[in-house]
Order: C-alpha cells, then structure tokens, then sequence
C-alpha cells in the first residue's frame, strides 16, 4: 500500500510538471512573434547605446518616462509614399521599467519619390503629458504631442531646449547613421492582435505601461531588462 502510494504521488508529480512543461511551450510558440520584436528592440537599444559618442544622452534617457523602439520600420513608394511597422514600448513604474506593450507606427507622404528603405526609430516620451498621448488610441506625431530632433553623444546635456520643451525626442537609424529627426505627422496605434497574443482579451497598452499590474511572459522581457541595463530609476507615485 505505501508503495503504491509513492507511486500514484510520483506519478501525479510527473503528470503536474508535464502539463505545466506543455503550457509553458504552448505559451512560447502562441507569443514566439512578439518575442521576437522585443529581442530586436532591445538589439536597436543596445548597438545605438553602444556606438562611442553617438548614442543618446544618459541624463536624458534617465528623464524619459517612457521608451518606443521600432525596428526596421520599411519607407516606400513610387509618387505616394508611406512608412510603416512595428514596435515595443516600455514605460517607468514603481518597479522599474514594465512589460512591454505593442505598437504600429504608420504615416504617409506625397511627392516625388521611389525606393525603399528600412529605418529604426527610437522615440523618447520624456514627461506624463508625452505617457498619456501615447496611451490613447491613437498619436499623431506633432498634432497630439509635440515632438523634435533629439540630441546624441555625451556632450548633448539634458538641458538643450529640445529636451526641455518636447513631449517626445525622436531618433531615427539608417545605413548606419543614427541621428535625431523630427519626425512629424506619422501615427502610432496600439497593436490590438499582438497585445491579444501576449497578455489576452482586454488587456489594454494603459494596464501594461502606465499601472503597471500585468507581468510579461518571459520570452518578451528582453527589452524591458535592457532598459534596465542603462537606467534604472524608478517612477514616483502619482499623487
């Protein structure tokens, strides 16, 4: 009887750590794209972070509340032109940096044009004002917030009158080359499918940045934990 004992435990031991195995791989592959653009995210940070004397101020990173990166954003058209792709987010809370929430970055152009190109973009929210616009439903770069050039390298101090006046520092990497740019008119929209994905129904990109109650799966906490990496102060407590 004691040994059947210890084995129906075993048994049931085994079958828990199966099942929970079996979720946890089920999880990883519901969410592998998603994953994915918060490793490419959090790989845009760390090689602009780590170019000498072209990366983005410290002492402004350790203002910003909030930090967008949109990797290999595609700019094409013949005559018409648009721009679009998609990003991660992460916002300041009480314990650091939060889950990451997903959004599409879209705008368009007209004029005389043809090629395309694949740009990252990196956009600093640098005061609640910049937080909440990016929380609506839908942010025009330029109309709901205001938006300019941030400044790179050590020497670029926090006090430059972009930093001081700007709800949003805008960056943008291309061929290589990453500069500040001013980065009007395009629209930035939560990515409704991908939040779905990694945190389910009703889960809104508000919960996620700026309560900062909703836990990431592992497989997407890369960017977060890179974030980290570079700044590490932790949001004050709204009163």
């Amino acid at each position: 009887m004691f040994k059947r004992s210890i084995w129906t435990t075993a048994m049931a031991i085994s079958l828990f750590f199966g099942v929970t195995a079996f979720a946890q791989e089920k999880v990883s592959k519901r969410i592998e794209d998603e994953a994915e653009q918060s490793s490419k995210a959090a790989k845009v940070l760390r090689e602009i972070m780590g170019t000498p004397d072209k990366e983005i101020p410290e002492d402004l990173l350790a203002k910003a509340e909030c930090v967008a990166v949109f990797p290999s954003v595609i700019k094409a058209g013949f005559i018409v032109g648009g721009r679009g792709g998609r990003g991660v987010a992460s916002c300041r809370t009480g314990a650091g940096w939060s889950a990451p929430a997903y959004f599409n970055l879209g705008g368009g152009s007209f004029g005389l044009q043809i090629g395309a190109e694949a740009t990252d973009f990196v956009l600093l929210f640098m005061n609640r004002d910049g937080l909440n616009s990016l929380l609506s439903n839908k942010l025009t770069l330029g109309a709901d917030a205001s938006v300019a050039a941030g400044p790179v390298g050590r020497a670029a101090g926090a006090d430059t009158d972009a930093a001081m006046r700007a709800q949003i520092l805008s960056y943008s990497r291309s061929r290589g080359l990453f500069a500040g740019l001013e980065l009007k008119g395009v629209v930035i929209t939560p990515d409704e499918g991908d939040m779905r994905d990694v945190y389910g129904d009703e889960v809104t990109a508000k919960a996620v940045l700026k309560e900062g109650k909703v836990a990431a799966p592992a497989a997407v906490r890369e960017f977060p934990a890179t974030l980290n990496r570079y700044s590490t102060r932790k949001a004050k407590a709204e009163r």
